[in-house]
């Protein structure tokens, strides 16, 4: 295992650059989960410490040491991309051993650690199968196993669940949750899927435009995001925003929409009366049965998921998200009532998005 670190990481293609000082350090065992929309530089960033990239400036370190001349084998790494590229002639057993065999590995070494990588991966009753013969959770499963068997410093992945349908994501994330708690080897992994980032992640990077605009953990990016791209981005279903203007300071603070709706925020918020602000609330937050400032509007669209039902309303000419108890009754163009705590109410500048 090993710490990994970047320095003023940088990346051009040609005169157009795409990574733009990226500075970030992984502890020895830590899980990163490094997020973003697609073409925000996240995956260019995992080619650069893998070496399948080269970096235009600054240093990747692995464990303490300058790797930007090493080619990926002498960084001691091992990557899991989306798609499984397994060797369809080959057993599940050569396809996890190979590397090693190439590393002029003896056969019981070999055996050994693919029978290990094996059992931890509840793939030894598949050893003797070929590729065809498997599902794609199996083969994303043999994948990872061919990963595990190097012991490498660093584990890199690369939205290795993104071919996956919806219930094998589930049940695969749970195993590369429980994979990483058994062998505790530092871990990055690349996702547009933050669902996955949340659930898998140590700490969350979240990368816009080849920069990184904030880190932390799941639960610091849910509660304390610095901006609202980072509000928009971490939390599901995605925070609801409205434009307002900041009214009564003195006392009792609160940002008055655009219809003269006025909801409460709490009074740590830095503002100033008359101020132009973008409120975010959250789905979860805007509660039927609660406390805090009320908030009406008639019901567009009712989406039941079973425990919860989504409930689309307006709000000062806006469509809010609200997520209510499933057993809660809505129709369709009736109003719908909930209420907000003024302490779960986001308040952002106007002009620059950041948190108030």
């Amino acid at each position: 295992m090993a710490s990994v670190e970047l320095q003023n990481i940088r990346k051009h293609y040609g005169a157009l650059p795409v990574i733009h000082g990226v500075s970030l350090a992984i502890e020895d065992g830590e899980f990163i989960a490094l997020v973003g929309p697609s073409g925000c530089g996240k995956s260019t960033l995992l080619r650069m410490i893998a070496g399948l990239e080269e970096i235009t400036e600054g240093d990747v370190m692995i464990g303490g040491q300058v790797v930007n001349s090493m080619t990926p084998r002498e960084r001691n790494i091992a990557m899991v991309f989306q798609s499984y590229a397994l060797y369809p002639h080959m057993t599940v057993a050569e396809n996890m051993g190979f590397n090693l065999k190439l590393s002029g590995e003896s056969k019981d070494n070999i055996a050994k650690r693919v029978n290990e990588a094996a059992r931890m991966l509840d793939l030894t009753n598949l050893l003797d199968r070929k590729p065809a013969q498997l599902s794609g959770g199996q083969r994303q499963r043999v994948a990872m196993g061919r990963a595990v068997v190097r012991n490498p410093a660093v584990f890199l992945f690369d939205e290795p669940l993104s071919n996956l349908d919806a219930k094998l994501r589930v049940q695969m994330r749970s195993e590369i949750k429980a994979l990483h708690q058994k062998v505790q080897t530092t871990s990055i992994y690349v996702t547009h899927d933050q669902i996955e980032a949340m659930t898998l992640a140590d700490r969350i990077v979240v990368l816009n435009h080849g920069k990184i605009e904030q880190q932390g953990t799941p639960i610091e990016l849910y509660r304390q995001p610095a901006n609202l791209f980072v509000a928009g981005f971490i939390g599901s279903p995605a925070m609801n925003v409205l434009e307002g203007v900041v009214d009564g300071v003195d006392g009792s603070p609160a940002v008055r929409l655009k219809d003269g709706t006025p909801i409460r925020i709490g009074v740590d918020r830095k503002v100033k009366s008359g101020q132009s602000v973008k409120v975010g609330l959250r789905p979860e937050h805007l509660n039927p049965a609660g406390t805090g400032s009320p908030l009406t509007g008639q019901t567009l669209l009712v989406e039941p998921t079973g425990a919860q039902t989504h409930v689309l309303f307006e709000l000062a000419g806006e469509q809010v998200t609200a997520v209510v108890d499933g057993d809660l009754p809505v129709r369709y163009g009736a109003p719908l009532n909930v209420a907000v705590n003024a302490e779960q109410v986001y308040v952002f500048d106007g002009a620059s998005g950041l948190a108030l």
